[in-house]
């Protein structure tokens, strides 16, 4: 898995790409929670994201929890394998996400 930070005022925009699994949910949420200290808008884009795993979703939740406390988080260029996975888990009622082309 590969994280890319870009932060714009009280935006921050992180890209990601490859799995998000047990072993890489645990580098997405150091790579992630301690850049949010005044964030008020983060914007995943999961173009490149081809698998979340339960440890992934629950990292997701995790950083939808504090995001809901400071500002809002939205999950861009959801794929159709991914968006599968947030509408099995009821997810899809959770994250507020588009998917991709």
């Amino acid at each position: 898995m590969n994280i890319k930070r870009k932060k714009e005022g009280n935006k921050l925009n992180v890209t990601i790409s490859g799995r998000i699994d047990t072993v890489t949910a645990p580098e997405l949420e150091a790579g992630v929670k301690p850049n949010l200290d005044g964030i008020t808008k983060l914007v995943l884009d999961f173009k490149d994201v081809n698998y979340v795993s339960s440890a992934g979703l629950r990292v997701l939740l995790s950083l939808q929890k504090v995001m809901m406390n400071q500002g809002e988080m939205r999950l861009i260029n959801v794929s159709e394998v991914v968006t599968d996975v947030f509408e099995v888990t009821g997810f899809d009622e959770i994250l507020t996400y588009n998917k991709g082309e």
